[in-house]
């Protein structure tokens, strides 16, 4: 099974979703964008804290994020709302969104509409008719190639290293070697680990760049909060699964790159090309942040391997959350899509594992909803200059 059914955009992209994006600019939107797109079916949106207050990379992060969010190939057009003084004015978003894409894109600020339930009124209207705009696009058939997978653990135990990245790792390299995108993130969770990693890179130029995010995430840590980054991790949860130290945790991490050459090293939240095989974002260990990371950088699909369990989402981009632990996917099977425990048991291989989700990922291309979809769990951060661990 090589191919899935998508949606072609204007910029030539292809998405797995196909929403309408009701994109605060800043926390002070935020309200009013939650009750647009309550109202109409076919919207997403999120709880933007951020956007305000913002000087340097801070406000740059924030751009880059919510920017890619709009241009994903996910959204077919963005609906954006400004308060009207914030630092991301709905001008700068705009401009930096069409730097990206060309998919319809409207806004509307709050203070120049005339108040809040004016612009509730005009953008519910114009979400409305925008989702009968993009009802009429059919899904058609693409190569496995247009995908941009991103790959997260969160939530580890011993059983991600050992089976769920692993398994994720099968799929990376189906991805990569028919042409597609597979992205490694979570830079704090190379460190002990980046050897190995520097070793895969296509030139020395990239090897030199995986050590630099590393070293740079260790001394920024080390110079803003005065502690180590091994203080805070592992987690406890990590250390109460099993993980007894960073380098353990780093080592299962790494797994979900499989095999393949690295091709570049991506920072956070810019966008991704597509076909460019095997890549890292610069991205936290964070789990949201870092998933918003992928997200804006265009990935249409995350595979999430959770050996603890978490719930987490995205109201972009489907998230197929993995484990590795049997007692987890039935204990928290309202949030687990899929087992990858038959591996530790000898009941599976690698290689069949790595095929059977394949075939998930094709059907949640094709519509099928992920258990976190279900529950409408879209849980959003974004890098900051303060950076997470």
């Amino acid at each position: 099974m090589d191919t899935f059914l998508g949606y072609k955009r204007s910029d030539s992209r292809v998405g797995v979703r196909n929403h309408i994006l009701i994109l605060p600019c800043s926390v002070c939107a935020s309200d009013t964008t939650r009750v647009v797109s309550n109202q109409v079916k076919g919207t997403v949106t999120f709880n933007m804290q951020l956007g305000c207050s913002q000087l340097g990379v801070d406000n740059e992060y924030t751009l880059d994020t919510i920017a890619g969010f709009a241009a994903n190939p996910n959204i077919y057009g963005t609906i954006l709302i400004s308060l009207g003084c914030e630092n991301l004015q709905l001008d700068l978003v705009k401009k930096a969104i069409e730097k990206r894409t060309n998919k319809p894109l409207e806004g509307f600020i709050i203070q120049e509409c005339g108040g809040t339930l004016k612009t509730i009124e005009e953008a519910t209207r114009c979400a409305k008719q925008m989702v009968q705009d993009a009802s009429c696009l059919q899904r058609s058939e693409f190569p496995i190639s247009e995908l941009i997978i991103g790959t997260e653990c969160g939530g580890s135990d011993p059983t991600s290293g050992l089976a769920s990245n692993p398994v994720i790792g099968e799929i990376s390299d189906i991805i990569v070697n028919a042409g597609g995108t597979s992205v490694l993130s979570e830079t704090t969770e190379f460190i002990g680990a980046e050897h190995i990693l520097a070793k895969r890179a296509k030139d020395e130029s990239v090897a030199k760049r995986i050590y630099e995010i590393i070293y740079r995430y260790e001394e920024h840590i080390k110079i803003t909060t005065g502690l180590h980054i091994r203080d805070g991790n592992p987690s406890p949860g990590n250390k109460a699964g099993g993980l007894t130290t960073l380098e353990e945790k780093s080592l299962g991490c790494i797994h979900k790159g499989g095999s393949t050459t690295i091709e570049k090293v991506y920072d956070y939240s810019k966008q991704i090309d597509s076909g460019s095989g095997l890549v890292i974002m610069d991205t936290p260990g964070n789990d949201p942040s870092s998933v918003a990371g992928m997200v804006a950088g265009g990935c249409q699909v995350v595979l999430f391997s959770t050996g603890r369990g978490t719930p987490t989402g995205n109201p972009i981009a489907p998230v197929i959350k993995i484990t590795g632990n049997r007692e987890t996917y039935k204990i928290m099977k309202d949030n687990m899509d899929f087992d990858a425990s038959p591996v530790i048991y000898g009941e599976k291989t690698f290689k069949q594992l790595g095929e059977e989700l394949l075939e998930e990922v094709i059907l949640v291309s094709n519509g099928k909803p992920t258990k976190s979809e279900i529950l409408n769990f879209n849980e959003i951060a974004i890098q900051r200059g303060a950076n997470f661990v």
